[in-house]
């Protein structure tokens, strides 16, 4: 089903698809300076915009005033920056067409601790010379139950007020003032200083809310939720920038030929945000007004049709005509064309008839008509979303880059998988999440499936679902979990895996009245396989893979408790001359490697660390992070680590891993967690290691039980009773709360601050 499918569904359009194509490329052509670089990483751009290459003028300086682009090629992929790295201005978009540039901006807090002391502030600022913030396209936003923000510019100044009493007080969504509040942003803002303060510390209500911070971010990107008043969501925002050709009117600029920068069929206009000018396409033009033969003209008789007869195309514009034998003005929301009827005398008998017969033409066209629309649509509808989901051939050279196979990975139509979820049903939904909704699917086989169907489609997410392609189209292992297939044809794309039956290891062991399922022997192998995955993925498959996200949540258990590791989406594949990444730390919270958090270096080790929690949980019962439990006890791993240096091992220990398990068994485990958990990455085991010493354990385990049952019945009875007593003054644990997923990156300061 591919680029095959397409062809037979669209025979008709072959020829006007490729007319489509030959003009679209055209004015791409057009945006492209000779000799330039127009692409970072996944950012794409043109003249006045450009990089510093050797021998070319590619982007626009005038004096102190530039359009430079610094690309760090030391990220993957490449991140590009305004002016230079050290300007901490990471650009996420740039717009030729709407004058716009979106960069990430850092947040202000003002955090204190339980008695009202200061704990944690910072102010971002931003200085710019030519890129004014847009006051259309930003707002400003506090967020705080006792936080008053404001923000400063060289001649002006605004903010907000934000107070509360309570958390029952506060409205998911409403930003007016109780728990968030927000005002609009003057224009020629060039500048500009936040700051967060506080009339109480926080005091009364620092339990909920500990924090207050501000920041000016997108209108649309920030969405207010009681969540956010317990820590700040994310520590920098996306802000957008109007850029102009600075200092400079329209009048002023023409009058100076050389340095006037509107080409061949574009306009001038004032800006209205800063002083300077900005041009546009003429009308029916498209493409960069920056550029020589920049704006092309748009070949409206391909790309919008707007003629019902014959349409001819014109520089900047278009003419419609109707055919010979036709009258009307040709245009689709205009006269039409309709046939020249010439005077011919009729007997009553021959108008009944042609009229019948004409209603019926009618009935049948309309019909006829309507059901092609209607399939036409579905097939448009399945292409956009086949090209923009990243499609067969997308598929089929990414894999290819990464020495994947295509055929590894089945491609499902929309149809098949809607019948094998009964239309997606409520009834087969397995589990829903912040990123989507699992359902339970049977193939015609009568093969049973989970189908992963995310919420929201944007950019990362496709990246994300390519990602997870690529990773498990590469990992043939009993312990993790199999991509069946993949559909491209959707509004979001969707993975098929298999379906693994017995839920997830976090509901075996936190999920109450599930404690007693796991026993002490398949928690010891639940640990052996994810690890023994892990192992396979840093060391034995054909490229060195990072999951980057393993916790309980990832690992699912079969009817057996086999252990199965899942979701890639992620996850890394390291170059073979390489050892450690540079990326956007990304991970849950509880479960991330503090030096991966610090460095934003991903290595191997952060895997390590991630599986030592999960080790805790096994041995435990508690989960990685909770704020139910007592402040030092709240994050796992420090609360683990804190025991063993304690030697309080076997009080956080679960009473019925106790009550099973060998003491020296388990303090060995206990030690093989704490040695994951270390802070320093060189000082913890690699996966291999770590799996080699759990399966000589369950080997000493069974040469146990073993040797235990042919032992003396009354000796064994006083051992076990032995244990049992121990565990008789052990409370049981109780632990609550989610995981919280975030993406971060390292602070730096220059142009903009904190």
């Amino acid at each position: 089903m591919g680029e095959s499918m397409l062809l037979h569904r669209l025979p008709s359009r072959v020829v006007l698809l490729l007319c489509t194509l030959v003009a679209l490329f055209s004015i791409v052509m057009a945006d492209v300076g000779p000799g330039c670089a127009t692409r970072c990483g996944n950012l794409a751009f043109s003249y006045p915009f450009g990089m510093n290459n050797i021998g070319s003028d590619c982007y626009f300086k005038e004096e102190f005033n530039t359009f430079l682009i610094f690309c760090d090629n030391s990220t993957d992929p490449p991140t590009p920056y305004m002016f230079r790295k050290s300007s901490n201005l990471r650009i996420v978009s740039i717009s030729i067409e709407n004058h716009e540039i979106s960069v990430m901006m850092f947040v202000a807090e003002d955090c204190y601790n339980s008695s009202g002391g200061s704990s944690n502030w910072n102010d971002p600022w931003l200085t710019l010379a030519v890129f004014p913030i847009s006051p259309a396209r930003n707002k400003f936003i506090a967020v705080g139950c006792d936080t008053y923000a404001t923000f400063t510019g060289s001649t002006y100044a605004t903010g907000c007020l934000s107070s509360c009493e309570s958390i029952s007080d506060v409205i998911d969504g409403s930003c007016s003032g109780i728990g968030c509040c927000e005002t609009s942003i003057p224009r020629d803002s060039y500048r500009y200083n936040i700051s967060v303060t506080s009339k109480h510390n926080h005091t009364g209500i620092w339990g909920f809310n500990p924090c207050g911070y501000a920041f000016v971010a997108k209108d649309g990107f920030f969405n207010f939720s009681t969540d956010d008043l317990y820590s700040p969501p994310f520590s920098t925002v996306p802000i957008v920038l109007d850029w102009l050709i600075p200092n400079k009117t329209c009048d002023d600029a023409k009058k100076n030929t050389t340095s006037y920068m509107c080409q061949e069929n574009s306009d001038c206009t004032d800006a209205e945000n800063g002083i300077g000018y900005q041009c546009n396409c003429l009308e029916g033009y498209k493409g960069n007004p920056y550029l020589q033969n920049g704006c092309q003209d748009i070949n409206e008789c391909v790309v919008s049709q707007p003629c019902n007869g014959i349409c001819t195309n014109l520089p900047g514009t278009y003419n419609c005509s109707c055919p010979a034998g036709y009258q009307g003005d040709g245009r689709k929301d205009g006269k039409g064309c309709t046939p020249i009827i010439r005077e011919k005398r009729f007997s009553s008998t021959n108008v009944v008839l042609g009229v019948s017969i004409s209603f019926l033409l009618i009935l049948l066209g309309v019909s006829w008509l309507y059901w092609g629309l209607r399939q036409k649509k579905i097939s448009r509808q399945r292409e956009k979303f086949f090209l923009e989901n990243g499609g067969r051939l997308m598929l089929q050279r990414l894999l290819s880059e990464h020495e994947g196979t295509v055929e590894s990975a089945r491609i499902f139509t929309d149809e098949e998988l809607k019948k094998a979820t009964d239309h997606y049903h409520e009834s087969r939904i397995l589990g829903q999440g912040g990123q989507g909704t699992v359902y339970r699917g049977i193939l015609p086989d009568n093969t049973v499936v989970a189908i992963k169907k995310a919420k929201i489609l944007d950019q990362s997410q496709v990246e994300d679902f390519i990602n997870e392609l690529i990773i498990l189209s590469q990992i043939n292992h009993r312990n993790v979990v199999k991509l069946i297939g993949c559909c491209f044809e959707t509004e979001v794309p969707l993975l098929v895996y298999e379906f693994v039956n017995n839920g997830t290891l976090a509901n075996h062991i936190h999920k109450r009245g599930h404690e007693s399922t796991l026993s002490w022997k398949a928690r010891l192998q639940i640990a052996g396989e994810t690890a023994g995955a892990l192992s396979y993925l840093h060391h034995d498959a054909s490229t060195q893979i990072l999951h980057r996200d393993i916790k309980s949540t990832n690992i699912l258990l079969d009817e057996n408790y086999t252990a199965k590791v899942s979701d890639f989406g992620a996850s890394r594949l390291v170059p073979l001359d390489q050892t450690q990444l540079t990326t956007l730390v990304q991970g849950t919270l509880g479960y991330l490697d503090p030096e991966y958090f610090h460095s934003s270096v991903l290595t191997e080790k952060s895997d390590v660390y991630s599986f030592g929690v999960v080790l805790a949980e096994l041995l435990t019962g508690l989960r990685a992070l909770s704020f139910e439990r007592a402040e030092n006890e709240r994050n796992l791993s420090m609360y683990f680590a804190s025991a063993i240096k304690g030697e309080r091992l076997f009080e956080i220990i679960d009473p019925r891993v106790l009550n099973e398990g060998n003491p020296e068994e388990i303090k060995e485990v206990m030690m093989l967690a704490n040695r994951c958990l270390r802070v320093k990455g060189d000082d913890r085991p690699t996966m291999k290691e770590v799996a080699m010493e759990l399966e000589g354990l369950m080997r000493v385990m069974d040469r146990h039980l073993w040797v235990n049952q042919s032992s003396d019945l009354e000796e064994a009875e006083h051992l076990l009773g032995k244990i049992s007593s121990k565990c008789d003054d052990i409370p049981k644990s109780t632990a609550s709360g989610n995981d919280d997923s975030i993406s971060n990156q390292s602070p730096f300061e220059l142009e903009s601050g904190r």
